[in-house]
């Protein structure tokens, strides 16, 4: 029950990273708010002990706005929408850079801004956890161009917000997973003819991480156990990185 007493928002909480962390939460003790713009995936955490769920496209600031006013004051948020492009900068396109950006980095910006203003207000500081990646943000990953660059500016984005608001008890971290076995990673293998080798070669432990194990780091990240962490890019990749 290390999150006994807390409420927290979680995006992209249909599937994979998002589902398990909120789950996480959840089993902790916290009061969890699941959203996610999947509403037919997001109806499996519906039911479960202590997680509403609430469908938010976070390519609308005017509905993280809504949401923001109808979930009140939050103690731990959770940022993990996001979408992995595959690609060099010369496949890039100027319309898959703007999305890429829009989703994964301006999306954290304004939920940032939307519940920050409670987190201060109630006195008691907060934890903001963003989901990077350790692709191309802390080490290169081929064919990864526009989903590095985002990667990378969440770090900036986190170390920012970690520094501005430290004195007012505002934690800001960010989780920079490894090659996760999610639905997202699925496809992508999928995409490439169903062929996980050149996944699978670079994990030096000889596995995928699982949702589970990043979500676990999420829960510490939003306990006060980590009351002392602020502003770090938490590497999680089964030594990819080392």
């Amino acid at each position: 029950m290390r999150l006994a007493g807390k409420r927290c928002l979680v995006t992209a909480a249909a599937q994979g990273i998002g589902e398990a962390t909120a789950r996480a939460f959840a089993e902790e003790g916290a009061e969890v708010w699941a959203t996610d713009i999947n509403e037919g995936k997001l109806a499996a955490l519906a039911n479960l002990r202590g997680i509403k769920t609430s469908r938010l496209d976070v390519l609308r600031d005017e509905e993280i706005s809504q949401i923001g006013k109808r979930v009140g004051p939050i103690d731990v948020l959770f940022n993990c929408a996001g979408f992995v492009h595959h690609g060099t900068v010369l496949d890039a396109t100027d319309e898959e850079w703007r999305f890429a950006f829009d989703l994964n980095v301006r999306s954290m910006f304004w939920t940032i801004r939307t519940f920050l203003p409670g987190m201060l207000a109630s006195g008691k500081g907060g934890s903001i956890i963003n989901v990077a990646s350790a692709a191309s943000s802390i080490k290169g990953a081929p064919l990864r161009f526009v989903y590095g660059s985002t990667k990378a500016a969440i770090i900036g984005l986190t170390k920012s917000v970690a520094v501005d608001y430290a004195r007012q008890q505002i934690r800001c971290n960010a989780i920079c997973p490894g090659t996760v076995q999610t639905p997202s990673l699925d496809q992508r293998i999928a995409a490439l003819g169903g062929d996980a080798s050149m996944f699978q070669a670079r994990q030096p432990v000889g596995r995928f991480g699982n949702p589970q194990e990043i979500a676990a780091l999420a829960v510490w990240l939003a306990s006060d156990e980590a009351a002392f962490v602020t502003g770090q890019a938490h590497v999680i990749d089964g030594g990819w990185s080392a």
